[in-house]
C-alpha cells in the first residue's frame, strides 16, 4: 500500500467542541511508533507496557502499536480502585510491567487512600511511569519518587490524538526536572509562538510545529476540500500547525504544557494558563476538584467564576473562598483571582479524564448544548446539568 494509506480513525476527545473524525496513515503511525517505543520511551524487547485506558482512546492504538517493536501491551479498562484502592498496583506488579502509563488525577485518589505502594509492592521490573492526560505538576512527579521508587524514570509528555504520538516527551539520557517536560520528540520541530508569530523562549505561547512530522492526519473523515482540518489546525498561522496547547519552552529545551489555549483566561492583556490555577487550589486540603473559565463580556468586559468541588461534603463558606483567593494572589498575581466561586457537586471530564472547559465556556456563553458538547464523550454526563441550569438562570454574569 501507499505510505500514506489510511489506517485507522480515531475520534477527538470533545474538549474543545464536537470529536472530528482523524485518519491517520499506515506509514506514518508505523515510523511514530518505533520511533516513541524505542528511542524516546526506552522500550525493550520483551519488555510489558501497562496502561490503565479504554479502548476508545488512542492509547489504545497506541499499545497495538507496542507489537511492532516485540514489545507486549497490556490494558486494563475498569475500576481504578476497586475492589482495592491499591488494586492497579497489584495488576503493575502481577504483569511484570516495565512501564506503566497514568494520570495526573489518579495521584490524588492515591493519597486521598493513603495508599503507599512501595510499602506493599516490590514492582522489581518497574523501570518508567509515563504521566499523560492533562498538565503535571511538580507535586505529582515527586509523589511516584516519594512512594514508589527513588530509581524511577518519571517522563511527562503531551502530544494527542491528532497525531497519535507526542509533540515533547521523555528522553532516558537526559536530566529529570519536577514539572518539566523533558525535550521534544525527535523529528518534531515544535515551538512556542507570540501573538505577532514569532518562535519565543522563556515565554508563554501557542504550541506549534512548523514542518511536518510523519503522522500528522492525512484527512479528516467526511471533510470536504479539507475545510475542517485547515479550520482546526492552521487557520491562526496559515502552513503552521496550532495544536491549541498553552506552552512554554526554556533555553535548555525543556517545556510546559499550561492547558488549552482556546481555554486561556486573558485578563487585563495578561494570558493565564489553567493549570496554574488548578495546581495552587489543588494544594488546598479541602478541595477535591476545580475548573475554571472567562467569559467576554460587551464593552471589553469580562467575567472569570471558578467552580469546585470539595471534599467530604464540606461547605463553601466565606473563609474557605477568602482562603483560596488568597493563595491565588500570593502565588501568582491579582490577575488570578476569580469574580465568583461556586460549588458544584461534580467537575465534568471527558472520557479519556480531560477537563472540559472549553465546553463549559460555550454553554456558559449560551451556545446550545448540542453545539458546545456531546454528552455521550462525557464520563459523568449529569456534571454538564449545573451549567446548563446556571446558563439558563443567570443571564447578566456581571451581575451574579
Amino acid at each position: 500500500m501507499p505510505f500514506g494509506h489510511p489506517l485507522w480513525i480515531l475520534f477527538s476527545s470533545g474538549t474543545t467542541g464536537l470529536p472530528k473524525a482523524i485518519v491517520h496513515s499506515h506509514g506514518g503511525i508505523l515510523i511514530e511508533q518505533l520511533k516513541a517505543l524505542n528511542f524516546q520511551m526506552d522500550m525493550r524487547p520483551g519488555e510489558r507496557l501497562f496502561f490503565y485506558t479504554t479502548t476508545g482512546w488512542m492509547m489504545w492504538n497506541f499499545l497495538v502499536s507496542c507489537l511492532v517493536a516485540n514489545v507486549c501491551p497490556v490494558l486494563y479498562d475498569g475500576s481504578l480502585m476497586h475492589p482495592e484502592p491499591d488494586s492497579l498496583w497489584r495488576m503493575y506488579e502481577e504483569s511484570g510491567a516495565a512501564l506503566i502509563g497514568a494520570n495526573p488525577g489518579y495521584v490524588s485518589l492515591l493519597e486521598k487512600a493513603g495508599i503507599v505502594p512501595n510499602r506493599k509492592f516490590k514492582l522489581a521490573h518497574l523501570r518508567s511511569v509515563m504521566l499523560a492526560g492533562s498538565p503535571v505538576t511538580p507535586e505529582v512527579m515527586d509523589w511516584f519518587y516519594r512512594n514508589v521508587k527513588q530509581d524511577l524514570w518519571v517522563q511527562n509528555g503531551s502530544g494527542g490524538t491528532d497525531i497519535c504520538s507526542a509533540f515533547v516527551a521523555g528522553v532516558p539520557t537526559l536530566p529529570v526536572r519536577a514539572g518539566e517536560i523533558q525535550a521534544r520528540m525527535l523529528g518534531v520541530d515544535a515551538h512556542a509562538f507570540n501573538e505577532r508569530g514569532e518562535s519565543v523562549v522563556n515565554q508563554v505561547g501557542e504550541l506549534v510545529v512548523t514542518k511536518p512530522m510523519p503522522s500528522m492526519p492525512v484527512f479528516l473523515w467526511n471533510d470536504r476540500n479539507f475545510e475542517r482540518y485547515r479550520e482546526s489546525y492552521f487557520q491562526e498561522y496559515p502552513g503552521i500547525w496550532r495544536q491549541g496547547d498553552f506552552f512554554r519552552i526554556n533555553e535548555r529545551g525543556s517545556s510546559f504544557v499550561l492547558g488549552r489555549s482556546d481555554a486561556t483566561l486573558n485578563r487585563h492583556g495578561v494570558r493565564i494558563g489553567t493549570a496554574e490555577i488548578y495546581r495552587s487550589l489543588a494544594l488546598i486540603p479541602e478541595v477535591d476538584d476545580s475548573l475554571i473559565v472567562n467569559l467576554d463580556l460587551p464593552g471589553g468586559k469580562f467575567f472569570m467564576p471558578l467552580f469546585v468541588k470539595l471534599k467530604d461534603g464540606r461547605e463553601l463558606d466565606e473563609p474557605l473562598k477568602d482562603k483560596m483567593r488568597a493563595k491565588l494572589r500570593q502565588e501568582y498575581s491579582p490577575r488570578h483571582v476569580p469574580d465568583k466561586i461556586y460549588l458544584v457537586p461534580d467537575i465534568p471530564y471527558t472520557l479519556t479524564g480531560k477537563k472540559m472547559e472549553v465546553p463549559v465556556r460555550r454553554i456558559l456563553a449560551g451556545m446550545p448544548l448540542a453545539k458546545a458538547a456531546n454528552r455521550d464523550a462525557v464520563a459523568n454526563p449529569l456534571a454538564l446539568d449545573y451549567f446548563l441550569e446556571y446558563a439558563r438562570t443567570q443571564k447578566d454574569y456581571s451581575m451574579t
